[in-house]
């Protein structure tokens, strides 16, 4: 598990490059979309299935992009970020 008092940075969770799936965000080192975390765990399928299906994604990276989100979603500040994104 991440040591919470020294987690990652987001470079090391997720990297956008126009040579990678077209600027598709994908975990850092791998060409496995972000988005299909989440397509996983919403068809019930555990982070450890995950993580069988690709093993090029770390666990600390996983749980890191889950940590993220979580911070992103309980901000204060959801309705400016959620603009910001689908605006």
């Amino acid at each position: 598990m991440i040591d919470r008092n020294n987690s990652m940075g987001i470079n090391q969770i997720v990297t956008i490059d126009p040579e990678i799936l077209n600027r598709r965000p994908v975990f850092s080192g791998t060409r496995v979309p972000i988005d299909s975390l989440f397509d996983h765990l919403e068809a019930g399928v555990s982070l450890d299935e995950f993580l069988d299906d690709f093993p090029s994604v770390t666990r600390d990276q996983a749980v890191a992009l889950l940590e993220a989100a979580n911070k992103l979603l309980s901000s204060k500040h959801i309705e400016q970020l959620y603009e910001a994104v689908t605006g």
